[in-house]
């Protein structure tokens, strides 16, 4: 990591992670695809074996989107008393798009943050 500091400016890890870009160089994509990870940054070589980011950042997204879609169908129900129809063409669609769209977010944000601080899935610091 300290050859990393000397060869690459710091990058900022939210803003990497936000945009789906490598930790090290900031110029890489860290995705293949929508939330596949890459082996390597196609940019500086940096190997992404490192990242891990397990179930953490789905679980928040379950909580997020569940709070917006159902909060959002429950306000729809009492002001305007939708069909049932209509409440599975607007919502089901927004919870999937929504769900996936943070997901990558993150994910990547997580992965980033792990690569800044080090941080090795497995590993448990015992001081």
């Amino acid at each position: 990591m300290d050859e990393d500091k000397a060869l690459f400016p710091p990058v900022d890890p939210f803003s990497a992670g936000v945009r789906g870009c490598c930790p090290r160089c900031g110029q890489g994509k860290l995705f293949d695809g929508l939330l596949k990870v890459r082996p390597a940054c196609t940019s500086c070589g940096l190997d992404y074996s490192f990242a891990d980011a397990g179930d953490g950042p789905v679980v928040f997204v379950l909580l997020i989107v569940g709070f917006v879609v159902v909060g959002a169908a429950l306000w729809a129900e009492v002001n305007y008393g939708l069909p049932m129809w209509l409440h599975f063409i607007l919502w089901v669609p927004l919870a999937i798009g929504l769900g996936l769209w943070l997901t990558r977010i993150l994910k990547g944000l997580l992965i980033t943050l792990q690569y800044k601080n080090n941080a090795r899935p497995g590993e448990i610091d015992r001081g």
